[in-house]
C-alpha cells in the first residue's frame, strides 16, 4: 500500500465516515480439527491484519460491521456478533506515526470487536486493493499483528470460550452431518485441551439439540461411526437468545 493510496483513501474517509471510531471482525473457521481466523497482509508488509474499516455516515453499525468485511476479504452474508469495544490510547495511531497528523488513520479511534463462526470451506476469501492476501490463519499460534489486533483476536476466543462452558457450539462451524468424535474435536480446538469423551457425549446429550441420522460415516478402517445433525430449533433456544 503506497503513501499516496493511504492520502486518496483519508480523503474520501473524511467526506464519508464518522472520525474515531471503526470496526475490527474476528472470524473464525474450523478444518481438519484445526480453529482458524479469517486475515489479511497488507501489501508490502509483513505483519496480519483482521479485516476492518470505519463506519460511514449513512449506515448503522452492524451494517457497516457486514459491509466492511464483504469488501475486505470477499466473506458474504455472515451473521457478526458484537463482542467488544477496544480504546487504549495509541493503539492504532502510532502504527501510521510516519504521515502527517491530518491523516483519517492516524487519529485516535475506537474500535467495535466483531465476531462471526463460519463454515470455513463455504468462504473463499479475497483479497482487496490494499491487501496482497486474505487467508485463514490457525489461532495457535497467532501470526503477528499489526497495532492491538492481538489482543482483539484473544479477546474474541476468550469470549468463546466463555461461551462455550455452558451454551452449544458448532452450527456454523461444521458441516450439516458430522459425527459426535469431529464435535469434539471442534470443543478441543477452541479450549486448547483434551476433553474426557464419556463426559463430552453426556454433555451434549443433556443439551437435546442433536438428530441422530440414519447414515453412518464410510471409508475408515474401524467400526462407521454415527452421523448427527444439529435440531435448530433446540439449539436456538438452549443458546437462550444468544445468536452464532
Amino acid at each position: 500500500m503506497t503513501n499516496q493510496d493511504i492520502k486518496d483513501a483519508s480523503a474520501e474517509l473524511w467526506q464519508n465516515s464518522i472520525p474515531h471510531i471503526s470496526i475490527d471482525s474476528v472470524v473464525f473457521g474450523f478444518l481438519n480439527n484445526q480453529l482458524n481466523v479469517l486475515l489479511l497482509k497488507i501489501k508490502e508488509e509483513e505483519n496480519w491484519i483482521l479485516p476492518g474499516g470505519y463506519l460511514q455516515k449513512n449506515e448503522g453499525i452492524d451494517d457497516a460491521a457486514k459491509r466492511i468485511l464483504y469488501e475486505r476479504s470477499g466473506a458474504d452474508k455472515i451473521f457478526l456478533n458484537h463482542f467488544g469495544v477496544f480504546g487504549d490510547l495509541n493503539r492504532s495511531e502510532g502504527y501510521f506515526k510516519d504521515y502527517p497528523d491530518d491523516l483519517w488513520h492516524k487519529q485516535r479511534f475506537i474500535t467495535i470487536g466483531y465476531y462471526a463462526l463460519v463454515d470455513q470451506t463455504q468462504v473463499n476469501p479475497i483479497p482487496d486493493h490494499f491487501t496482497d492476501c486474505c487467508e485463514w490463519k490457525p489461532v495457535h499460534p497467532i501470526p503477528n499483528m499489526v497495532m492491538d489486533h492481538e489482543i482483539i483476536i484473544k479477546k474474541a476466543l476468550s469470549t468463546l470460550r466463555e461461551h462455550i462452558s455452558h451454551k452449544p457450539i458448532g452450527y456454523n462451524l461444521l458441516p450439516e452431518a458430522f459425527t459426535l468424535p469431529e464435535l469434539q474435536g471442534l470443543y478441543e480446538a477452541i479450549l486448547g485441551e483434551k476433553l474426557n469423551r464419556g463426559n463430552f457425549y453426556r454433555k451434549m446429550m443433556r443439551y437435546d439439540i442433536l438428530i441422530k441420522l440414519d447414515e453412518q460415516r464410510r471409508g475408515g478402517a474401524y467400526k462407521a461411526p454415527d452421523l448427527y445433525k444439529f435440531d435448530e430449533d433446540k439449539y436456538k433456544k438452549a443458546l437462550g437468545g444468544l445468536n452464532w
